[in-house]
């Protein structure tokens, strides 16, 4: 939708008769009884120029901060992951069937969308921008120690994952907290795995998926598949308050440290959390990154979590941030394939950085300030986050 201009309307305007008014000077009276009779009115046309809409309007594609510096290089991939399902997402039926091959993704792109800018409710640009990765553990089928931490299964009481789905926010009925669950005594509850560190269990239920090394070499990959029901509460938040950690220090790997430095304090500090997630085996290859909350595995780079109640499901969308690791511009396209419980509001986005070493460090430091923009076919209205923002204006 190209951005609105300026359009110029014709109104009427009031012409006095002068030689009318000449003879009637003589008499007020007789000059209202010729103006209320239409003896010296003569209409005549004159153009205003209507005021240009308030609010943010779209730009060219092109016209992206640090657009031709981003190589795209696994964009169509992640595209082409949420074109593989049998309903993609609105309006990618029509898109998938236009895709062309990798090396004219880009021209497609600038031809075909235009760039909204993402604002909040109250117009501001400016929102969070985190990261998030694959962790890779260790653990057993069967539980080894009482120090191993189990990774339960959905209970029949729990939203099934379709049920979650269908809600946007994944609300459901309340059921038992953290402490309660970890408390073991809950009846009933079916483990899928137990992974031997439990500071890292403890993160695996704030990042959502992981591969579980498991002792005969095999990994197992499990996914989230719901949660309890109760509001997510950020740890590093309750440290900061409690003086524990500055705000700076409050990252994963900061938290984390602070967490086995002070292991008495810890089980109290983790339940202050009291929602909990339930996972599921995945199917999906090693190759592949975990499935999102879209069902498509995720693309290192190139996939976001976003809020599913503000963001369009598989969205293409615009990133303009901060590398965590070399502090440089991070200007790269992106698509809103995954969700989660932290990641609410129109700015907001968590980056998919893949599994290993450098996409833990990279997820793990990522807390910074950024922008986005909504990529949209240029023919098509845009979508509800736009003209909620616009109206905010």
């Amino acid at each position: 939708m190209p951005p609105a201009s300026a359009r110029r309307i014709q109104v009427p305007s009031i012409v006095i008769n002068q030689g009318l008014l000449r003879r009637a000077q003589c008499s007020l009276s007789h000059f209202a009884a010729a103006l209320i009779a239409g003896a010296v009115i003569v209409i005549s046309p004159i153009a205003y120029a209507e005021s240009t809409p308030v609010g943010p309007q779209p730009i060219a594609v092109r016209q992206l901060p640090g657009w031709t510096q981003d190589r795209l290089d696994g964009l169509r991939q992640a595209l082409a992951r949420q074109c593989a399902l049998r309903a993609p997402p609105a309006p990618w039926p029509v898109l998938c069937r236009e895709m062309p091959p990798a090396h004219e993704l880009r021209g497609w792109i600038e031809r075909r969308f235009v760039a909204w800018p993402i604002a909040d409710d109250k117009g501001r640009r400016d929102g969070l921008i985190t990261g998030y990765h694959e962790p890779l553990l260790t653990g057993s089928l069967q539980r080894e120690n009482d120090r191993q931490t189990p990774l339960y299964a959905p209970p029949p009481e729990v939203a099934s994952i379709a049920q979650s789905a269908a809600n946007p926010r994944g609300r459901v009925q309340r059921w038992h907290t953290r402490a309660e669950i970890d408390s073991g005594t809950i009846e009933g509850l079916e483990a899928i795995a137990y992974i031997d560190d439990p500071v890292e269990a403890f993160f695996l239920h704030v990042q959502g998926s992981a591969r579980v090394r498991l002792r005969d070499g095999s990994w197992l990959r499990v996914g989230y598949a719901g949660h309890n029901g109760h509001t997510y509460r950020a740890i590093g938040r309750v440290l900061i308050v409690r003086g524990a950690l500055s705000r700076e220090e409050a990252t994963a790997p900061g938290i984390k440290a602070w967490l086995r430095a002070n292991p008495s304090l810890a089980t109290e500090v983790v339940n202050s959390n009291p929602r909990y997630v339930f996972f599921r085996r995945l199917d999906t290859a090693a190759a592949d990154g975990p499935v999102g909350s879209l069902g498509v595995p995720l693309t290192a780079g190139r996939s976001i979590a976003t809020d599913r109640t503000r963001i369009p499901r598989g969205a293409l969308m615009y990133l303009d941030g901060i590398d965590p690791l070399s502090r440089k511009p991070l200007r790269i396209a992106v698509v809103s394939q995954d969700t989660g419980g932290a990641i609410l509001g129109n700015v907001r986005a968590d980056v998919f950085w893949g599994a290993g070493d450098e996409a833990e460090r990279r997820a793990g430091l990522m807390r910074e300030q950024g922008r986005l923009w909504l990529l949209w076919p240029a023919d098509a209205e845009p979508p509800a986050v736009i003209s909620r923002a616009q109206s905010a204006q």
